[in-house]
């Protein structure tokens, strides 16, 4: 941040690991999802470079976890340039900042990088290639590869601004680096992603030069630490070391003394991190059936299973957390504040849990009876005592004395696994955010349908969550109890009323001070206020009616609220504890 802010970028913090208003992700997957307006080319409020450490989730990779480096949080270092510099300076500072003394100092003689090779589409991106060579890197470190591995297209495969990159690797084996360079070699570790969006797919698929040219950068700050202090995985660095010691602790075993302890360790440490971050946002969201409470579900009872495995007896989930929040609550002071919240959803959970456990040991006793004087275990009855109770394959074998037919287990887990994948594309796909018509008078919606909850209900309801499709929206807020039918028809006539008002929506560029002295309500981030930043506040009304709401938010919305339409709610039920949900749609 320090490298970047004396070349003049706005340090800005890091933004909520729950996405607002974006249908296409359940988390903040990477450093430029929440800035994919500025992309587009809405003007950011504090200029055109910018620099932050992005928080992270991303859970496509969970059977990966427990390796070298794959995790589910994970921190992203990122600089943009909005339509300012381009290739050359984001080139030049790169190495400059990675090689340089005076930052951090690593031997060019363990770099390589990769570049666009080019296709019937667009060329070979040899400017890139040119300005590595001008800053040393010879011509045998530099590898071309193609769209799957160099290119970056924000709108996935529908239209939008894309372009070439070129990604950073270092020499992480024994000994000098290899003098040429071959990114299949895995000793060669990725750690800075260089993104040039200089094209706009249209619509027929055909690429033109953007005006407006932007930088993205990604650098995985778990990943440089493994770099920068000489470790053959990210486990092995400060950032999960003070975390294994407690599973340590708890277990009465050793971190590395065999295979498969370390692994279960390592899956325990990255699991419970990333619950500890998504229940500890100032969005948080805590266990349950669905979306993000899904997963960190998952995640948890994921955890505490090898946790059982390892010996660990009672609930230590709480501990795990304690020990994260002391890690980052100088970087993040939210988990300090939800310290309280993420106690008592992990206990809950773990609780909950260990009652099902105990279902799923009633149902394994009976299955041994059953299969008495079989010789192996049907695969996909077994699995069903883990899909169903959380009971892993070798749990299963010990307490029936027999083992499972794996073969049959294997394909049943595989049919699980890409039906998941497959529901997990659609929520995961990344890319841009749905700006239609339909779905942006839905987002106004979601505003004046909050200040309406406030009014009715009282001034502790907060938005805990939203999301939009072309079909309904979904906003999520803080209330106690299950609302009544006519709390119910209020809000929704309430906001029809203001609807049939047609206030213009504006917004105005405010400091966080004048946001709240203007009674501004949203997701305040007290980072901001420390850094001076300036935040977007949309306002429905006007000076001589009055305004309705004051709220928050990044944008796109409707310019007068008649657009909306007429509001409904369909159902209003629980999400999680103290945490109400209201689906509804915009006709």
């Amino acid at each position: 941040m320090k490298f970047f802010d004396d070349r003049e970028h706005a340090v800005i913090p890091s933004a909520s690991l729950i996405p607002e208003n974006d249908p296409t992700v359940l988390f903040t997957t990477a450093g430029m999802h929440p800035l994919v307006p500025y992309l587009l080319g809405e003007p950011h409020p504090e200029g055109k470079r910018l620099a932050d450490a992005q928080k992270c989730i991303r859970t496509g990779d969970i059977d990966e976890v427990g390796d070298n480096r794959h995790l589910t949080f994970f921190e992203m270092l990122g600089n943009w340039s909005l339509g300012d510099y381009f290739k050359k300076e984001a080139i030049a500072w790169s190495f400059e900042f990675l090689t340089d003394k005076k930052w951090l100092g690593i031997d060019p003689q363990r770099l390589a990088v990769t570049v666009f090779a080019g296709d019937d589409a667009a060329p070979r991106d040899d400017e890139s290639a040119a300005l590595w060579k001008s800053h040393g890197i010879p011509d045998e470190r530099i590898a071309y590869l193609g769209k799957d591995d160099n290119w970056w297209p924000a709108g996935g495969k529908h239209p939008g601004p894309q372009g070439p990159d070129t990604e950073m690797f270092y020499w992480t084996g024994d000994g000098a680096a290899p003098a040429k360079f071959d990114p299949k070699d895995d000793r060669w570790v990725e750690i800075w992603n260089d993104v040039f969006m200089q094209f706009n797919k249209g619509a027929d698929g055909v690429l033109a030069p953007l005006a407006k040219k932007n930088v993205d950068t990604g650098m995985g700050l778990e990943r440089l630490t493994l770099v920068l202090q000489g470790k053959k995985t990210v486990f092995d660095t400060e950032l999960f070391i003070p975390i294994l010691r407690v599973i340590e602790t708890r277990s009465g075993k050793k971190y590395g003394e065999s295979e498969e302890a370390t692994r279960w360790m390592r899956i325990i440490a990255d699991h419970l991190k990333a619950a500890t971050f998504i229940i500890g946002d100032p969005r948080g969201v805590g266990p349950s059936n669905v979306d993000q409470g899904y997963i960190v579900r998952r995640l948890m009872r994921r955890a505490i299973r090898f946790g059982h495995q390892l010996g660990m007896n009672g609930f230590f989930t709480a501990d795990i957390a304690a020990a994260v929040v002391a890690m980052y609550e100088d970087v993040y002071p939210e988990l300090a504040q939800n310290k309280d919240r993420i106690t008592s959803a992990m206990t809950a959970e773990e609780d909950k849990f260990s009652k099902t456990l105990q279902r799923g040991l009633q149902e394994a006793t009976k299955m041994k009876d059953e299969f008495a004087s079989a010789e192996e275990i049907p695969g996909l009855r077994a699995f069903y005592l883990y899909e169903s109770f959380g009971f892993p394959k070798e749990l299963t074998e010990e307490v029936l004395g027999k083992k499972i037919n794996s073969q049959e287990w294997d394909a049943e887990s595989k049919k699980h696994s890409d039906l998941s994948r497959a529901g997990a594309e659609q929520k995961f796909a990344g890319g841009l955010a749905d700006h239609s018509e339909r779905v942006v008078r839905m987002h106004t919606a979601t505003h004046l349908l909050h200040q309406s909850l406030r009014n009715i209900l009282g001034p502790h309801v907060e938005q805990r969550g939203s999301n939009i499709t072309q079909e309904r929206l979904r906003f999520d807020f803080s209330h106690g109890a299950k609302m009544t039918p006519e709390e119910i028809k209020k809000t929704e006539d309430m906001v029809n009323e203001q609807i049939a008002k047609d206030y213009p929506v504006r917004f105005e560029m405010l400091t966080v001070d004048d946001a709240k002295k203007a009674g501004a309500i949203g997701l305040f981030d007290d980072k901001y206020a420390l850094l001076g930043n300036k935040v977007k506040v949309y306002m429905v009304g006007d000076d001589k009616r009055g305004y309705f709401s004051k709220e928050i938010c990044g944008g796109p919305h409707v310019e007068h609220v008649g657009m909306v339409g007429r509001f409904k709610i369909l159902k209003e039920e629980a999400s999680s504890a103290g945490i109400r949900r209201i689906k509804a749609v915009v006709e």
